[in-house]
């Protein structure tokens, strides 16, 4: 059995302190082929990608343990889970997301499959990492929308987004999870990262929309410590480094101050 550690929430912690920001890639298990993700995994690596979440809403093709057996071969950046449900539970991975989904009133996310879980996750001894999982409205609805069953908070009311995000810090939750859901039209507003990074002392994760050097920089500018990039990288290979290098310069900035 792997020892509880705190490993990569301390590195999360202290990266905010230093105000220096993360990159993590959003693998979907069913949207990777594994015959070329070696050669991902290393151009990803050369680019200085931080962490590898792997999961989604809805798995049909289960390859999270192939995933993250490639991902130790290849690399050395954690993998860390981003479950759906308990059945994306995987002991290999370095730690997982237990996402309670606060923005929605759906009991299966906010506490249901966390009690199933529970008990695999003790025995695992795998990293936890508690977080308030906010989905918020993007344009168009999106899959875990869909399969949430959850109503998005709306992405004109940042003072809804920040007390709810409080919430979550005030009920013992360690992180923050900004997500417009994968296929997001547009991605989550300044607005509303600038009014949560105001409001809660925990480190700040935003996903969804990130398709471009701009979006990118207008999340790290407004208080994001880690951005995720999903099918932005699918659709557009050459995301990658130019998400990477906004990252870079944003650190950059901060080590010359």
């Amino acid at each position: 059995m792997k020892t509880a550690n705190h490993k990569i929430a301390d590195l999360l912690s202290v990266r905010k302190i230093e105000k220096r920001k993360s990159f993590a890639v959003l693998l979907d298990p069913d949207k990777v082929n594994l015959s070329t993700f070696p050669k991902f995994l290393e151009y990803a690596a050369g680019h200085g990608v931080d962490f590898f979440f792997v999961g989604g809403s809805l798995i049909t093709n289960y390859a999270i343990d192939q995933l993250i057996a490639a991902i130790h071969e290849h690399t050395d950046i954690p993998a860390i889970l981003f479950p759906g449900s308990s059945l994306h539970i995987d002991p290999s991975a370095d730690a997982v997301l237990l996402l309670s989904l606060i923005s929605g009133r759906n009991p299966e996310l906010l506490i249901g499959q966390h009690v199933i879980a529970a008990p695999l996750l003790k025995r695992s001894g795998i990293e936890v990492l508690p977080t308030g999982y906010l989905l918020i409205e993007s344009g168009r609805l999106t899959t875990v929308s869909y399969i949430s069953n959850t109503t998005p908070l709306p992405r004109d009311k940042p003072g809804i987004v920040a007390c709810t995000a409080l919430a979550g810090e005030f009920l013992g939750l360690k992180h923050i999870f900004l997500d417009a859901g994968s296929g997001a039209q547009f991605p989550v507003t300044s607005e509303i990262i600038r009014a949560v990074r105001e409001t809660v002392d925990t480190p700040i994760i935003v996903g969804g929309g990130i398709d471009s050097y701009e979006k990118a920089d207008a999340a790290l500018g407004a208080g994001a410590d880690v951005i995720v990039v999903g099918n932005g990288i699918e659709q557009n290979p050459d995301l990658l480094p130019e998400v990477a290098a906004c990252v870079k310069a944003f650190n950059r900035k901060t080590e010359s101050v």
